[in-house]
């Protein structure tokens, strides 16, 4: 599926191309015309309206002229998964003071830091869109449907109360329940009909592919606690 996606959007971006080359003019600094060099010479020109000057866009301007739109399925996606990374940073803050294991300390330091920076990405992407950002407790049990993968009050209850290598076992197995869910939701984003935007593309690609490897390492851990 995500293969095809990258079909859709290349073919979107190159429509779009298209059309942006159909008003915009290219010269160069000295105001000749003829074969584009890379450099800072370039500039793209946007012919003004009957009785109004050209205009000479940004790079930024260019960049968001030639990107698809965002869509409600974008941003529904952040706004769900921001509070679903907020639920496996509660799970990890147990970790200290229940498990005696190095490994699993580790594996607790790095999701957080991978999904702390993956929270901040995902808030930014909605502000500077002018999205409004989830409730602060929109990840707490008891704020609306349980998302893919959440921990219900009695997972979470269950959790807080092991110690030692029950806990271990019991965070392993909720953490990587908890990711399959994640991943769940990036393909559902694309079902939706979301991902065409570059940018939330990349963030969905960029959380699949952190929970998949995440995913990876937690199993062989809980193998080697298992053996």
């Amino acid at each position: 599926m995500l293969g095809s996606r990258r079909l859709v959007i290349a073919a979107v971006a190159a429509v779009v191309a298209a059309g942006l080359a159909a008003f915009a003019v290219v010269t160069l600094s000295g105001g000749d015309t003829g074969a584009v060099e890379a450099g800072p010479t370039l500039r793209v020109v946007q012919p003004g309206a009957p009785g109004q000057s050209a205009r000479t866009l940004s790079p930024e301007d260019v960049a968001r002229l030639s990107a698809p739109p965002h869509n409600a399925a974008d941003t529904e996606f952040m706004r769900r998964m921001i509070p679903h990374h907020g639920q496996a940073l509660e799970m990890t803050a147990l970790v200290a003071g229940r498990s005696q294991s190095p490994e699993i300390s580790q594996l607790a330091a790095r999701i957080k830091i991978s999904q702390q920076d993956e929270i901040a990405l995902m808030e930014q992407w909605l502000t500077s869109r002018r999205e409004a950002l989830p409730a602060p407790h929109a990840n707490h049990v008891g704020h609306g449907e349980l998302m893919p993968g959440m921990l219900d009050q009695t997972d979470l209850t269950r959790l807080a109360q092991a110690k030692g290598p029950a806990f271990d076992r019991l965070f392993l197995d909720y953490m990587i329940r908890h990711h399959q869910g994640a991943v769940t939701m990036v393909e559902q984003l694309y079902q939706a009909g979301g991902g065409i935007e570059p940018s939330s593309d990349r963030l969905a690609r960029e959380v699949s592919a952190d929970q998949q490897i995440e995913i990876r390492r937690m199993k062989e851990t809980l193998a080697k606690l298992a053996a």
